[in-house]
Protein backbone atom coordinates (compact mmCIF):
# COMPACT_ATOMS: atom_id res chain seq x y z
CA UNK A 1 0.00 0.00 0.00
CA UNK A 2 1.38 3.37 -0.50
CA UNK A 3 2.82 5.88 -3.46
CA UNK A 4 5.55 4.86 -5.48
CA UNK A 5 7.30 6.84 -8.56
CA UNK A 6 9.99 6.24 -11.24
CA UNK A 7 11.33 8.41 -14.44
CA UNK A 8 8.63 8.15 -17.40
CA UNK A 9 10.58 10.73 -19.68
CA UNK A 10 10.97 13.46 -20.98
CA UNK A 11 8.95 15.59 -23.13
CA UNK A 12 11.56 17.43 -25.20
CA UNK A 13 15.45 18.61 -24.89
CA UNK A 14 15.87 20.28 -21.33
CA UNK A 15 12.62 19.83 -20.10
CA UNK A 16 11.73 18.44 -17.30
CA UNK A 17 11.74 14.76 -16.15
CA UNK A 18 8.12 13.36 -16.26
CA UNK A 19 7.14 10.88 -13.78
CA UNK A 20 5.29 7.72 -13.84
CA UNK A 21 3.35 7.15 -9.91
CA UNK A 22 1.65 4.12 -8.60
CA UNK A 23 -1.02 3.89 -6.32
CA UNK A 24 -1.56 0.82 -4.70
CA UNK A 25 -4.23 0.32 -2.22
CA UNK A 26 -4.81 -2.03 0.76
CA UNK A 27 -6.14 -4.66 -1.66
CA UNK A 28 -2.99 -4.57 -3.53
CA UNK A 29 -4.47 -3.50 -6.90
CA UNK A 30 -3.16 -0.24 -8.74
CA UNK A 31 -3.23 2.30 -10.34
CA UNK A 32 -1.07 4.40 -12.23
CA UNK A 33 -0.81 8.05 -13.31
CA UNK A 34 1.38 9.72 -15.02
CA UNK A 35 2.14 13.90 -14.60
CA UNK A 36 2.17 14.46 -18.09
CA UNK A 37 -1.67 15.57 -18.60
CA UNK A 38 -2.51 13.82 -14.87
CA UNK A 39 -2.84 10.54 -17.52
CA UNK A 40 -4.36 7.50 -16.05
CA UNK A 41 -2.53 4.96 -17.84
CA UNK A 42 -3.28 2.14 -15.92
CA UNK A 43 -6.35 0.58 -13.76
CA UNK A 44 -6.10 -3.16 -11.96
CA UNK A 45 -9.14 -4.26 -10.42
CA UNK A 46 -10.26 -8.20 -9.90
CA UNK A 47 -12.71 -10.63 -11.86
CA UNK A 48 -15.14 -12.75 -9.98
CA UNK A 49 -12.28 -15.45 -9.86
CA UNK A 50 -10.21 -12.85 -8.41
CA UNK A 51 -8.01 -12.51 -11.37
CA UNK A 52 -7.38 -8.95 -11.53
CA UNK A 53 -6.51 -7.08 -15.33
CA UNK A 54 -6.06 -3.01 -16.86
CA UNK A 55 -9.04 -2.01 -17.46
CA UNK A 56 -8.56 1.44 -19.07
CA UNK A 57 -6.82 1.85 -22.48
CA UNK A 58 -3.62 3.04 -22.90
CA UNK A 59 0.14 3.58 -24.04
CA UNK A 60 3.22 1.55 -22.47
CA UNK A 61 6.18 4.84 -23.07
CA UNK A 62 5.51 8.91 -22.58
CA UNK A 63 6.32 8.92 -26.72
CA UNK A 64 3.37 7.35 -27.51
CA UNK A 65 1.44 9.80 -25.17
CA UNK A 66 3.78 12.44 -26.84
CA UNK A 67 2.40 11.81 -30.32
CA UNK A 68 -1.40 11.86 -31.63
CA UNK A 69 -3.88 9.76 -29.95
CA UNK A 70 -7.65 10.20 -28.66
CA UNK A 71 -6.99 11.81 -25.31
CA UNK A 72 -6.64 8.43 -23.07
CA UNK A 73 -6.51 8.60 -19.35
CA UNK A 74 -5.93 12.45 -19.16
CA UNK A 75 -7.74 15.12 -17.64
CA UNK A 76 -9.27 17.52 -20.52
CA UNK A 77 -9.61 21.52 -20.43
CA UNK A 78 -9.77 24.22 -19.57
CA UNK A 79 -13.06 23.29 -21.76
CA UNK A 80 -13.45 19.90 -21.73
CA UNK A 81 -16.07 18.89 -24.65
CA UNK A 82 -17.08 20.77 -28.06
CA UNK A 83 -17.12 24.50 -28.29
CA UNK A 84 -19.05 25.77 -31.42
CA UNK A 85 -17.06 27.40 -33.70
CA UNK A 86 -14.46 27.70 -31.02
CA UNK A 87 -15.85 31.01 -30.12
CA UNK A 88 -18.22 32.44 -26.99
CA UNK A 89 -18.94 35.71 -25.62
CA UNK A 90 -18.29 36.25 -21.60
CA UNK A 91 -19.72 39.76 -19.65
CA UNK A 92 -19.73 41.23 -23.34
CA UNK A 93 -16.36 40.22 -24.78
CA UNK A 94 -15.47 37.66 -27.28
CA UNK A 95 -13.23 34.77 -27.29
CA UNK A 96 -11.77 32.39 -29.76
CA UNK A 97 -10.03 29.20 -29.06
CA UNK A 98 -8.43 27.04 -32.06
CA UNK A 99 -10.77 24.90 -34.07
CA UNK A 100 -9.26 21.77 -33.44
CA UNK A 101 -12.36 19.10 -34.68
CA UNK A 102 -13.88 20.45 -37.70
CA UNK A 103 -15.22 23.93 -37.31
CA UNK A 104 -15.37 23.65 -33.58
CA UNK A 105 -12.77 23.55 -30.22
CA UNK A 106 -12.70 20.09 -28.91
CA UNK A 107 -11.30 19.69 -24.86
CA UNK A 108 -9.47 22.94 -24.64
CA UNK A 109 -7.78 23.90 -27.94
CA UNK A 110 -4.30 22.92 -29.39
CA UNK A 111 -2.28 22.41 -26.08
CA UNK A 112 -5.23 21.58 -23.49
CA UNK A 113 -4.40 20.33 -19.56
CA UNK A 114 -3.83 16.51 -21.63
CA UNK A 115 -0.65 18.26 -22.92
CA UNK A 116 1.20 19.95 -20.21
CA UNK A 117 3.23 18.90 -17.14
CA UNK A 118 1.33 18.95 -13.45
CA UNK A 119 3.07 18.95 -10.34
CA UNK A 120 2.86 15.97 -8.48
CA UNK A 121 2.77 15.13 -4.57
CA UNK A 122 1.63 11.80 -3.37
CA UNK A 123 -0.06 11.37 -0.16
CA UNK A 124 -1.20 8.83 2.48
CA UNK A 125 -4.99 9.08 3.72
CA UNK A 126 -7.27 7.25 5.77
CA UNK A 127 -9.29 5.95 2.40
CA UNK A 128 -6.00 4.98 0.44
CA UNK A 129 -3.03 6.50 -1.39
CA UNK A 130 -3.34 9.61 -3.37
CA UNK A 131 -1.51 12.13 -5.87
CA UNK A 132 -2.42 15.52 -5.59
CA UNK A 133 -1.67 17.18 -9.64
CA UNK A 134 -1.26 20.77 -9.70
CA UNK A 135 -0.99 23.51 -12.98
CA UNK A 136 -1.42 27.00 -13.55
CA UNK A 137 -3.13 28.14 -17.12
CA UNK A 138 -1.68 31.47 -17.48
CA UNK A 139 -4.32 34.14 -18.43
CA UNK A 140 -4.55 33.59 -22.53
CA UNK A 141 -3.46 30.55 -22.42
CA UNK A 142 -5.21 28.90 -25.66
CA UNK A 143 -7.31 32.17 -25.67
CA UNK A 144 -9.36 31.68 -22.35
CA UNK A 145 -9.12 34.90 -19.90
CA UNK A 146 -7.52 34.52 -16.32
CA UNK A 147 -4.83 32.84 -14.37
CA UNK A 148 -6.33 29.73 -13.44
CA UNK A 149 -4.98 27.91 -10.64
CA UNK A 150 -6.44 23.82 -10.61
CA UNK A 151 -5.84 21.11 -8.92
CA UNK A 152 -6.44 17.47 -9.41
CA UNK A 153 -6.75 15.32 -6.44
CA UNK A 154 -6.43 11.04 -7.30
CA UNK A 155 -7.63 8.62 -4.69
CA UNK A 156 -7.46 5.28 -5.00
CA UNK A 157 -9.58 4.03 -1.83
CA UNK A 158 -8.72 0.63 -0.27
CA UNK A 159 -12.26 -0.22 -1.58
CA UNK A 160 -11.31 -0.38 -5.16
CA UNK A 161 -13.12 3.28 -5.64
CA UNK A 162 -10.86 5.59 -7.65
CA UNK A 163 -12.35 9.31 -7.20
CA UNK A 164 -11.31 11.85 -8.59
CA UNK A 165 -11.34 15.39 -6.79
CA UNK A 166 -11.19 18.91 -8.76
CA UNK A 167 -10.67 22.53 -7.87
CA UNK A 168 -9.75 26.04 -9.28
CA UNK A 169 -9.55 29.31 -9.00
CA UNK A 170 -9.26 32.08 -11.59
CA UNK A 171 -7.96 36.13 -11.61
CA UNK A 172 -10.38 37.16 -14.11
CA UNK A 173 -13.92 35.67 -15.35
CA UNK A 174 -13.33 32.40 -17.62
CA UNK A 175 -15.20 28.88 -18.46
CA UNK A 176 -14.42 26.01 -17.27
CA UNK A 177 -15.62 22.04 -17.55
CA UNK A 178 -12.86 20.10 -16.61
CA UNK A 179 -13.28 16.22 -16.80
CA UNK A 180 -11.36 12.69 -16.76
CA UNK A 181 -10.89 10.88 -20.43
CA UNK A 182 -10.34 7.44 -19.39
CA UNK A 183 -11.22 4.99 -21.60
CA UNK A 184 -12.31 1.90 -20.14
CA UNK A 185 -13.18 -2.51 -21.47
CA UNK A 186 -14.15 -4.34 -18.20
CA UNK A 187 -13.20 -7.40 -19.81
CA UNK A 188 -9.33 -5.72 -19.91
CA UNK A 189 -7.84 -3.19 -22.63
CA UNK A 190 -7.35 -4.31 -25.99
CA UNK A 191 -9.74 -7.89 -24.81
CA UNK A 192 -12.01 -7.01 -27.75
CA UNK A 193 -15.31 -4.35 -28.17
CA UNK A 194 -16.81 -3.37 -25.48
CA UNK A 195 -20.21 -3.75 -27.09
CA UNK A 196 -21.20 -6.30 -25.13
CA UNK A 197 -20.94 -4.28 -21.64
CA UNK A 198 -24.63 -3.76 -19.78
CA UNK A 199 -24.83 -0.13 -19.11
CA UNK A 200 -27.48 1.89 -17.08
CA UNK A 201 -27.63 5.54 -17.13
CA UNK A 202 -29.71 7.36 -14.38
CA UNK A 203 -30.73 10.02 -16.67
CA UNK A 204 -34.35 10.84 -18.23
CA UNK A 205 -32.77 13.23 -20.82
CA UNK A 206 -30.09 13.96 -23.13
CA UNK A 207 -28.83 16.74 -25.08
CA UNK A 208 -29.15 16.25 -28.81
CA UNK A 209 -26.70 16.99 -30.97
CA UNK A 210 -26.58 18.21 -34.90
CA UNK A 211 -24.02 16.82 -37.45
CA UNK A 212 -21.08 18.68 -36.08
CA UNK A 213 -22.24 17.29 -32.22
CA UNK A 214 -22.60 20.23 -31.02
CA UNK A 215 -25.91 20.28 -28.74
CA UNK A 216 -29.02 21.87 -30.35
CA UNK A 217 -29.84 23.81 -26.92
CA UNK A 218 -32.86 21.16 -26.43
CA UNK A 219 -33.31 19.27 -23.42
CA UNK A 220 -35.09 15.98 -25.26
CA UNK A 221 -36.67 12.82 -23.46
CA UNK A 222 -34.66 9.55 -23.87
CA UNK A 223 -38.23 7.91 -23.93
CA UNK A 224 -38.51 5.82 -26.83
CA UNK A 225 -34.80 6.51 -28.76
CA UNK A 226 -31.77 4.07 -28.69
CA UNK A 227 -30.49 6.76 -26.19
CA UNK A 228 -32.75 5.21 -23.49
CA UNK A 229 -30.57 3.47 -20.61
CA UNK A 230 -32.92 3.87 -18.21
CA UNK A 231 -33.33 0.13 -17.60
CA UNK A 232 -30.28 -1.58 -18.29
CA UNK A 233 -29.26 -2.44 -21.81
CA UNK A 234 -26.33 -3.43 -23.80
CA UNK A 235 -24.43 -1.15 -24.97
CA UNK A 236 -23.77 -2.58 -29.11
CA UNK A 237 -27.92 -3.25 -28.82
CA UNK A 238 -29.07 -0.56 -30.95
CA UNK A 239 -26.04 1.22 -31.64
CA UNK A 240 -26.52 0.25 -35.43
CA UNK A 241 -30.33 1.94 -35.60
CA UNK A 242 -31.81 3.99 -38.15
CA UNK A 243 -31.16 6.95 -35.83
CA UNK A 244 -30.74 10.74 -36.83
CA UNK A 245 -28.73 11.03 -33.62
CA UNK A 246 -26.91 7.93 -33.26
CA UNK A 247 -25.79 8.79 -37.21
CA UNK A 248 -24.54 11.98 -36.06
CA UNK A 249 -21.98 10.70 -33.37
CA UNK A 250 -21.02 7.80 -35.41
CA UNK A 251 -22.85 6.06 -32.67
CA UNK A 252 -22.95 7.25 -28.95
CA UNK A 253 -21.56 10.56 -28.06
CA UNK A 254 -24.27 12.26 -26.33
CA UNK A 255 -24.29 14.32 -22.99
CA UNK A 256 -26.80 12.80 -20.61
CA UNK A 257 -28.73 15.42 -18.30
CA UNK A 258 -28.41 13.44 -14.70
CA UNK A 259 -31.66 13.03 -12.75
CA UNK A 260 -29.56 13.70 -9.54
CA UNK A 261 -28.46 17.09 -11.10
CA UNK A 262 -28.37 18.70 -7.28
CA UNK A 263 -24.80 19.38 -6.82
CA UNK A 264 -24.53 16.38 -4.71
CA UNK A 265 -22.48 13.34 -5.50
CA UNK A 266 -25.20 10.84 -6.58
CA UNK A 267 -25.16 8.13 -9.03
CA UNK A 268 -25.02 8.30 -12.56
CA UNK A 269 -23.95 5.07 -14.59
CA UNK A 270 -23.87 1.31 -13.93
CA UNK A 271 -21.90 -0.71 -16.09
CA UNK A 272 -21.45 -4.73 -15.76
CA UNK A 273 -19.31 -6.88 -17.96
CA UNK A 274 -20.91 -10.45 -17.67
CA UNK A 275 -17.76 -12.54 -18.40
CA UNK A 276 -15.96 -11.42 -16.42
CA UNK A 277 -18.71 -9.86 -13.52
CA UNK A 278 -16.73 -6.72 -13.18
CA UNK A 279 -19.15 -4.14 -12.61
CA UNK A 280 -18.14 -0.13 -12.20
CA UNK A 281 -20.60 2.45 -11.10
CA UNK A 282 -19.86 6.46 -11.74
CA UNK A 283 -21.11 8.71 -8.59
CA UNK A 284 -20.66 12.56 -9.71
CA UNK A 285 -21.63 15.98 -8.35
CA UNK A 286 -21.76 16.97 -12.05
CA UNK A 287 -24.76 17.85 -13.96
CA UNK A 288 -24.14 15.76 -16.90
CA UNK A 289 -22.03 12.64 -18.43
CA UNK A 290 -21.50 12.09 -21.97
CA UNK A 291 -21.17 8.64 -23.30
CA UNK A 292 -18.72 7.79 -25.98
CA UNK A 293 -18.78 4.45 -27.68
CA UNK A 294 -15.50 4.92 -28.84
CA UNK A 295 -16.51 5.56 -32.45
CA UNK A 296 -13.31 7.21 -33.79
CA UNK A 297 -11.13 4.41 -32.38
CA UNK A 298 -9.30 2.69 -35.29
CA UNK A 299 -5.74 0.18 -36.14
CA UNK A 300 -4.08 2.92 -35.54
CA UNK A 301 -3.96 3.03 -31.53
CA UNK A 302 -1.75 0.62 -30.75
CA UNK A 303 -2.26 0.69 -27.10
CA UNK A 304 -0.50 -1.60 -24.04
CA UNK A 305 1.56 -4.92 -24.95
CA UNK A 306 1.07 -4.00 -28.78
CA UNK A 307 -2.78 -4.65 -28.96
CA UNK A 308 -4.74 -3.01 -31.47
CA UNK A 309 -7.27 -0.83 -30.38
CA UNK A 310 -10.34 -1.05 -32.88
CA UNK A 311 -13.32 0.88 -33.30
CA UNK A 312 -15.70 0.30 -30.03
CA UNK A 313 -12.81 -1.13 -27.73
CA UNK A 314 -13.55 1.18 -24.95
CA UNK A 315 -16.31 3.57 -23.75
CA UNK A 316 -15.89 6.91 -21.95
CA UNK A 317 -17.81 8.19 -19.24
CA UNK A 318 -16.73 11.77 -18.68
CA UNK A 319 -18.94 13.74 -16.28
CA UNK A 320 -19.00 16.94 -17.22
CA UNK A 321 -21.19 20.10 -17.30
CA UNK A 322 -22.87 20.23 -20.75
CA UNK A 323 -21.26 20.38 -24.20
CA UNK A 324 -21.04 24.27 -25.37
CA UNK A 325 -22.16 25.88 -22.04
CA UNK A 326 -20.84 29.21 -23.06
CA UNK A 327 -23.07 29.66 -25.94
CA UNK A 328 -26.37 28.13 -24.15
CA UNK A 329 -27.32 30.03 -21.12
CA UNK A 330 -30.21 27.82 -20.60
CA UNK A 331 -27.79 25.19 -19.56
CA UNK A 332 -25.89 24.93 -16.19
CA UNK A 333 -23.56 27.53 -15.80
CA UNK A 334 -19.88 26.72 -16.76
CA UNK A 335 -18.85 30.43 -15.70
CA UNK A 336 -15.97 30.50 -12.68
CA UNK A 337 -15.54 34.25 -11.28
CA UNK A 338 -12.83 35.59 -9.04
CA UNK A 339 -12.76 34.98 -5.44
CA UNK A 340 -15.08 31.75 -6.45
CA UNK A 341 -13.90 28.04 -5.79
CA UNK A 342 -14.92 25.08 -8.76
CA UNK A 343 -15.03 22.06 -6.94
CA UNK A 344 -16.66 18.88 -8.01
CA UNK A 345 -16.00 15.12 -7.68
CA UNK A 346 -16.71 12.03 -9.52
CA UNK A 347 -15.88 8.41 -7.90
CA UNK A 348 -15.50 5.30 -9.91
CA UNK A 349 -16.21 2.45 -8.12
CA UNK A 350 -15.25 -1.10 -8.72
CA UNK A 351 -16.79 -4.35 -7.70
CA UNK A 352 -17.33 -7.91 -9.30
CA UNK A 353 -19.92 -10.27 -8.47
Amino acid sequence: MGVSSKPFGVTGDGAPQVELFTLTNARGHAVRITNYGAIVTGLEVPDRDGEVADVVLGFDTLDEYLASHPYFGAVVGRLGNRLAGGKFTLDGLEYTIAQNDGPNSLHGGLKGFDKVLWQAEGRETPDGPALVLSYVSADGEEGYPGELSVRVTYTWANRDVFRVEYRAETTKPTVLNVTQHAYFNLAGAGAGDVLGHELQIFADRFTPIDETLIPTGELRSVAGTPLDFRAPHVLGERIGADDEQLANGGGYDHNYVLNSADGSLARAVRVVESTTGRAMEVWTTEPGVQLYSGNFLDSANVGKSGKTYHKYYGFCLETQHFPDSPNHPEFPSAVLRPGQTWRTTTEFRFSAG
